[in-house]
């Protein structure tokens, strides 16, 4: 035990520092912290997110379920609604199962958001980040396995209907549609990529299939890319782009082939945001035999949020590629032991 951690001692220590000049670069750029509850009504309602439960016991009365947050993204638009325009929170949140050598059910998340900003501004601070990073861990390079980039370089731009085209050979954009024939194509597409496609996978299960088998492996190396507007199906709590409503206003960091980050233009239409989270939660129902609950207070904020951006990253991950460390149970104080999970 004593050796284990003497060898990941200096990546620990380099985690420190990250968090340090990350908060000193957020308070420069004038963002408040905040630190939201952990225990929630709905721990959110992504389809594949999974969460812990427990329950809060009153005295006297019946017992009341509550989750583990899976994010504070609820939270804080709450606040953005009550007038805050520049927030971040980096602390933990949790993921049921989840484990791997990317993942850890308990884990730290770096989340922001920019009232009256759009995603040019979260393109830009990820790339500030990520050489905040080289500064903060004295790195040149992040590392993952065999890949490398640079966190001082331009993030590459690439659009998904691109990547599709250049790392798949997939034609996306005729496939956009989501009707049954667009299915049917893109489930061809993807068994003549040698993945195995079942009769149930939905448009946007064979979407995730092909991304994370062919597209994600290739990016981010030399430099991160920024991959950007994702398909409507995938939009989640981004809005869809106004000139072509096939696409969300989203994108996701990659370095070294790991994804760090998610961020949206996010969405302020109440009645749209309930409308796609339950039908996210139908479909766990049909997946999972089981739902997650609506936050009615999240879509009451929704009506008085600003239009804004947000972005959430894994600092773990993020401290992991700073390190070379190969896992992120390495850069992780106290993970759970290796005989759970």
């Amino acid at each position: 035990m004593e050796a284990r951690h003497a060898d990941r001692r200096p990546g620990l220590i380099a985690r420190n520092r990250l968090r340090d000049s990350l908060r000193q670069w957020f308070a420069a750029a004038d963002f408040v912290e905040i630190d939201t509850a952990h225990l929630q009504i709905s721990p959110g309602n992504e389809t594949h997110i999974g969460a812990f439960a427990t329950a809060f016991q009153p005295p006297g009365g019946p017992a009341q379920p509550l989750y583990l947050h899976s994010s504070p993204e609820f939270a804080a638009k709450k606040l953005l609604a009550a007038g805050e325009t520049r927030l971040f929170s980096l602390g933990h949140v949790y993921r049921n199962h989840e484990r791997g050598p990317l993942h850890h059910p308990e884990f730290t998340m770096l989340e922001w958001y920019r009232a009256g900003a759009g995603l040019e501004a979260m393109m830009q601070d990820c790339a500030a980040l990520l050489a905040l990073t080289a500064a903060a861990a004295g790195a040149r390079q992040l590392v993952y396995r065999d890949r490398r980039c640079d966190p001082c370089a331009e993030p590459e731009r690439l659009s998904v209907v691109d990547a599709f085209a250049r790392h798949a050979g997939i034609a996306l954009e005729p496939l956009l549609g989501g009707d049954e024939a667009a299915r049917h194509g893109f489930a061809a597409a993807a068994a003549g990529l040698g993945l195995r496609i079942s009769a149930d996978d939905s448009w946007s299960d064979i979407f995730s299939k092909v991304l994370a088998a062919h597209i994600e492996p290739h990016l981010g190396h030399g430099r991160a890319t920024l991959l950007y507007d994702y398909p409507a199906s995938e939009a989640a709590l981004a809005r869809l782009k106004p000139d072509d409503r096939r696409l969300a206003a989203r994108f996701e960091l990659y370095a070294c082939g790991v994804e760090l980050a998610n961020a949206f233009d996010e969405l302020t239409d109440a009645a749209e945001q309930r409308r796609r989270m339950e039908l996210a939660m139908d479909e766990r129902q049909r997946l999972y035999g089981m739902r997650y609950p609506l936050d009615e207070a999240f879509f009451a904020a929704l009506a008085h949020m600003p239009p804004a951006s947000g972005c959430a990253l894994g600092f773990d991950r993020l401290v992991m590629l700073a390190t070379g460390a190969p896992r992120i149970d390495d850069v992780i104080w106290t993970p759970l032991p290796a005989s759970i999970g």
